[in-house]
C-alpha cells in the first residue's frame, strides 16, 4: 500500500513545505546569494549536507516512529490498515483488514467510532481531548479523513492520532480534587457560621433557604438571621459580603456575630448599620458587604428597616399586591462616611414579607431590576407557609443546583389569626396621667386585664407587681407621656411602659438603708427577662415578659 501519496494530508504538512518554499525564494526575491543547489544553511551559516524533500520520506517510517498512537482505517467498517509501533505498545498488535469495532476494541471505549463515521461521511477533521481508556491512560484523539482514490467512492479512510496526555489529565484531576476540598471547607465553614436552626417569633412565621453555587462556583459570604429582641419585637437580617471562599465566609461569620451583639443593644437599625459599617472597614478593608436589617414590632405593625447598598425587601398583602420597600438605602458596609437612615413599611396581619441576596435576582446579560421586578411577580402568586413561599420563588427564578451564585432567601409572615387560636393574642394598654394615683389605677388595670386573660392566680399577681413596680418607677424617673402595655401570645406575658425621658435604666445593688432602687431589681427577679430601648420619636420604653406554663 503506497503511503507517500497521503503524506500531503497529514495535518501541518502544507503549512511546511510552504515554509520550506518561501525560505527558499527570499534570498532570490532579495537579489542575495543562498545556498547552493543540494545544500541547506547550517545554524553558523555554513552550508551543510542537503534537506531531504518530503516526497522522499516514507510515511510508514514517520508514524512508526512518532511517540503518539497512530492507527489507519478504511471502509464504511473501519477496517486496519496499519497501527504504529507507538500504538501496537499500549494496546498490543491488530490484524490488518478487521474490522475496528473487533480489532480496535480500545477505540470502542474511548467513545470514537461515531465520530469516525462522522468524519468520514462529513470529510471533517474532528478531535476529542483527554479521553480515558479502561487501561488508565488519557488520550487527546484527532480523526482525520483519508482519501483512498483506488478503493473507490466507498473506500476513505480514518487516520486516528491520539496523544496521550495522561500526566495532564492525572494534573488536571488533583486539581479539581484541591477546588473540591477547598470548596468544600468553604460551604462546612459557611453553614456552621449560619445559623442552625431558627428562632421562632411568637407573632411571625419565619422560613429560609440557603443554596450555594454550583460545583463550578466558590461560596460566597451570604448570611442571614433571626433576632427575638424582647417585649415581641425580631430583628431580621440578610446580608452578603462581596467575594468567594474561605475568606469572605470568615468575614461573613464576624459580621453575622455582630450583629447579634449590637441587636442585644437594641438600637434603631440605621444605627446597627452605622457600627457594622466601622467594624466591616477594621475586619478586612478590602471586603465591602451588603446588609438589610428589619425590626418588627407587633404592636405597630411595621417593618422598621434600614440598608446598606442591598437590594430591597418585598411585602406581598393578602390581596396579592406586592410592595417594595423604597429608601432609604445607603452604601455597603465597610466604604465609611455615611450615616445610614431607617424606614418603614408596613406589615399587617396577613402580609409576608421577602429577604433575599442578588444570586436570586442577578443574571449575567440582564438588568437586576428586570431580575427585581420578576420576584415581584413570582411572589404576587406565592401563596402558603413560609417554607412553601421559599421554595415556589426558588422555582420560578430558575435557581438550581448548578446556580452561579449563592442564594439565601428569608421569608416572614403575619398570620391573620382568627378562631380559637386568635383568643390567644390579646393586647390592653392605659395611658398614665401622673400623680399619686396613677400608679394604684395601673395596678388595678392590670389585676383586671390579666384576670380577664384567665391566667393563674400565681401568674396574675407577678404581673401586677411587675406593672406596679414599673409604674413606679416611670413615674418617678420619667416624664410624660406614659402608658401601661400589657400584651400576651401564645408562650408568654409582656409588660411595657414607655415614657418621654430617653436615659435608660439599670439594675444595681441596694444598701440596706435606701429607700429606692430596688423595682428594677425585683421586676428581674421575678419575670423571665427584661430590658429597655430608647423609641423612635423620643423617649424609652422599659418591659419584662414572663412565660405561660404548658
Amino acid at each position: 500500500m503506497n503511503f507517500t501519496r497521503w503524506s500531503a494530508r497529514l495535518p501541518g504538512t502544507q503549512r511546511r513545505a510552504a515554509a520550506r518554499t518561501d525560505r527558499g525564494s527570499v534570498p532570490a526575491a532579495r537579489g542575495e546569494c543562498g545556498p547552493g543547489p543540494g545544500t541547506w544553511p547550517d545554524e553558523d551559516g555554513a552550508d551543510g549536507p542537503a534537506a531531504p524533500a518530503l516526497e522522499e520520506l516514507s510515511v510508514r517510517q514517520l508514524l512508526g516512529q512518532l511517540p503518539a498512537l497512530a492507527a489507519l482505517v478504511y471502509g464504511p467498517e473501519h477496517r486496519v490498515a496499519y497501527v504504529n509501533d507507538a500504538y501496537a505498545t499500549a494496546f498490543g498488535p491488530r490484524p490488518v483488514g478487521a474490522p475496528a469495532a473487533k480489532a480496535l476494541p480500545e477505540l470502542d471505549e474511548l467513545g470514537l467510532l461515531p465520530l469516525m463515521d462522522q468524519v468520514l461521511r462529513s470529510g471533517k477533521p474532528r478531535t476529542v481531548k483527554s479521553r480515558k481508556a479502561q487501561g488508565g491512560g488519557s488520550y487527546t484523539v484527532t480523526c482525520t479523513p483519508v482519501e483512498l482514490p483506488a478503493r473507490g467512492e466507498a473506500g476513505g479512510g480514518v487516520l486516528v492520532f491520539a496523544a496521550d496526555v495522561t500526566d495532564h489529565a492525572e494534573a488536571a484531576e488533583r486539581l479539581r480534587a484541591s477546588e473540591r476540598r477547598h470548596r468544600e471547607t468553604a460551604v462546612t465553614l459557611q453553614r456552621s457560621l449560619l445559623p442552625q436552626e431558627l428562632e421562632q417569633p411568637d407573632d411571625l412565621r419565619v422560613a429560609v433557604t440557603y443554596q450555594p453555587g454550583g460545583t463550578d462556583a466558590a461560596v460566597g459570604g451570604d448570611w442571614y438571621d433571626v433576632i427575638t429582641l424582647g417585649a415581641g419585637r425580631t430583628a431580621l437580617v440578610i446580608g452578603d459580603v462581596m467575594g468567594r471562599g474561605v475568606r469572605a465566609a470568615a468575614v461573613m461569620g464576624q459580621l453575622r456575630t455582630a450583629v447579634r451583639a449590637y441587636a442585644r443593644l437594641d438600637l434603631p437599625p440605621h444605627e446597627v448599620l452605622q457600627l457594622l459599617d466601622g467594624l466591616a472597614a477594621e475586619i478586612d478593608a478590602s471586603q465591602i458587604a451588603t446588609c438589610v436589617y428589619a425590626v418588627h414590632d407587633p404592636n405597630e405593625g411595621l417593618l422598621v428597616y434600614a440598608s446598606a447598598g442591598h437590594l430591597p425587601l418585598l411585602v406581598r398583602h393578602a390581596d396579592g399586591s406586592v410592595h417594595r420597600a423604597a429608601d432609604p438605602t445607603g452604601p455597603p458596609l465597610g466604604t465609611g462616611g455615611w450615616l445610614h437612615t431607617s424606614g418603614t413599611i408596613a406589615l399587617p396581619p396577613g402580609a409576608t414579607a421577602v429577604l433575599y441576596t442578588d444570586g436570586l435576582v442577578e443574571r449575567r446579560g440582564e438588568d437586576i431590576d428586570e431580575g427585581v421586578a420578576a420576584l415581584e411577580r413570582a411572589l404576587s402568586g406565592a401563596a402558603g407557609t413560609p417554607q412553601v413561599v421559599c421554595d415556589r420563588l426558588i422555582r420560578s427564578l430558575g435557581v438550581t443546583a448548578e446556580h452561579d451564585d449563592d442564594v439565601a432567601v428569608l421569608v416572614l409572615q403575619h398570620p391573620a389569626r382568627t378562631g380559637p387560636d386568635a383568643e390567644l393574642f390579646h393586647n390592653a394598654a392605659l395611658d398614665l396621667l401622673g400623680g399619686v394615683e396613677a400608679a394604684p389605677r395601673a395596678r388595678a388595670f392590670a389585676s383586671g386585664v390579666l384576670a380577664s386573660w384567665r391566667f393563674p392566680v400565681e401568674l396574675r399577681d407577678l404581673g401586677v407587681l411587675a406593672a406596679s413596680e414599673l409604674v413606679a418607677n416611670s413615674l418617678q424617673h420619667g416624664t410624660p407621656p406614659m402608658r401601661l402595655r400589657l400584651r400576651r401570645t401564645d408562650r408568654r406575658l409582656i409588660i411595657e411602659v414607655t415614657d418621654g425621658d430617653d436615659h435608660l435604666p439599670r439594675r444595681r445593688r441596694a444598701e440596706p438603708g435606701d429607700e429606692s432602687g430596688r423595682g428594677i431589681s425585683i421586676v428581674a427577679t421575678i419575670a423571665s427577662s427584661w430590658g429597655s430601648r430608647r423609641t423612635p420619636g423620643g423617649g424609652k420604653a422599659v418591659w419584662c415578659e414572663f412565660a405561660l406554663p404548658g
